[in-house]
């Protein structure tokens, strides 16, 4: 028997107040609760567009062939579940998953930028399920470290991996 699992993610923000659930499903105007900030973010390229969030977490889950993730929200704040079937072994057992990885995220930093050059750590932080802040941070250390450099400009640059 498969068992249902998810992971869920909690913010403590709030819709706007006229807004539902239901008007934030559908089609509608991005209303950010500090627009200095989001425009910043945005002339910063650490986002794309707003008002477009919701529909690019249900497109890239049913690209991969997930289920539909559940959103809600209430006074304490608003959520998202991300629900997955329980793994099995070949008999249907349970197989208990670790939250832990072996891989050090300074590895598997250096491993995709090794492969793909021109990523960007945003990219490498959404490919290994930290952060960007975290990914920043150890990328930082590396090229301290003298084992990853970035060539070229900002836009059109890529990374190098040092011995």
């Amino acid at each position: 028997m498969n068992e249902q699992q998810s992971v869920e993610w909690r913010n403590a923000g709030q819709l706007p107040p006229d807004w539902s659930l239901a008007r934030l499903m559908a089609k509608h105007p991005s209303q950010p609760a500090n627009p200095d900030i989001a425009r910043a973010l945005f002339l910063a390229g650490k986002i794309e567009s707003w008002g477009r969030g919701i529909e690019l977490i249900r497109n890239a889950c049913l690209a991969a062939a997930c289920p539909a993730p559940r959103f809600d929200c209430d006074s304490t704040g608003f959520w998202v579940e991300f629900p997955f079937p329980a793994l099995t072994e070949g008999d249907g057992t349970s197989v208990k998953t670790s939250v832990k990885t072996s891989v050090k995220t300074p590895v598997a930093i250096l491993s995709l930028l090794a492969a793909t050059p021109a990523m960007t750590l945003a990219e490498v932080a959404a490919e290994i399920g930290k952060t960007s802040r975290a990914v920043e941070l150890a990328a930082a250390k590396l090229v301290k470290e003298g084992r990853l450099k970035y060539v070229g400009p900002q836009k059109g640059g890529h990374w190098e991996v040092l011995n």
